[in-house]
């Protein structure tokens, strides 16, 4: 009988210990899905917006003793967008300094340059550092973008012109206020998913892209998300190009 006992006490054990292995796999499973996909994705954030053409004007330089010269570079991600009927405006206390139209490529006439070289005018000593609101409105995109800086006044002043120049105006993105930064890898190792260098990972919010990146040989990889409000749940998508799978995480963070 007590044979008997124990050889029941030993079948219930391995039955409840092969459930609890299916559990651990269904968890560790329903983290993430898989896909079988040969090809790369293609995920590109949408910029586009529905903002309407500002009607800035030139300031007045007879009002001004002085002014900076400023030499602005459009970031990667925007070149592919910029067109003659782009401006480049610089605010100070909502007072319109500086205004420009895209500088035309030398040897192509027909061809907007990526740059904007503008006057920024001022009655301020030099000496102090001024704050102002640059605003850059992309034609293609209808998208006011807006970034806040400190500079110097003065006609002895030229920036962008040694060194680059080049605001993040996609931090300032009217249509994508919310701006947040992780770091990739500890998200995949968390649900078991093995990080590779080179592999692209993404962030979506239900099917909209809202941001990309190449994972770094380094092993940090920081992954730029672009949100419309605060709180918004995000999905992550990786692919691994050696086993061409994409891995997708639901609700990966918020």
């Amino acid at each position: 009988m007590k044979k008997m006992y124990l050889s029941i006490v030993l079948l219930a054990s391995l039955i409840l210990g092969a459930c609890s292995s299916d559990d651990d796999n269904d968890s560790k499973n329903a983290a993430y899905t898989e896909t079988t996909q040969s090809e790369a994705p293609e995920w590109q954030i949408d910029w586009s917006n529905n903002q309407e053409q500002p009607n800035w004007t030139k300031p007045d330089a007879t009002l001004y003793e002085n002014w900076t010269t400023l030499l602005v570079q459009i970031e990667e991600a925007l070149q592919p967008f910029v067109s003659e009927g782009d401006m480049m405006a610089l605010f100070i206390n909502d007072e319109l300094r500086g205004l420009a139209k895209p500088a035309i490529t030398v040897g192509n006439d027909q061809k907007s340059s990526t740059t904007f070289l503008m006057k920024a005018y001022g009655n301020e000593t030099g000496t102090e550092t001024v704050h102002i609101s640059l605003r850059y409105y992309c034609q293609k995109l209808k998208h006011i973008f807006t970034l806040s800086d400190n500079i110097n006044l003065s006609s002895d002043e030229a920036i962008g012109t040694d060194e680059d120049y080049i605001p993040l105006f996609t931090l300032g993105s009217a249509k994508y206020p919310v701006v947040k930064t992780v770091n990739v890898e500890p998200i995949l190792t968390t649900v078991g998913i093995t990080p590779a260098p080179g592999n692209m990972v993404g962030a979506f919010v239900d099917e909209e892209c809202r941001g990309k990146a190449m994972l770094s040989a380094s092993g940090v990889t920081p992954l730029v998300i672009y949100g419309r409000t605060a709180g918004e749940s995000v999905t992550l998508k990786y692919y691994d190009a050696a086993k061409g799978v994409l891995y997708t995480i639901p609700d990966a963070l918020r």
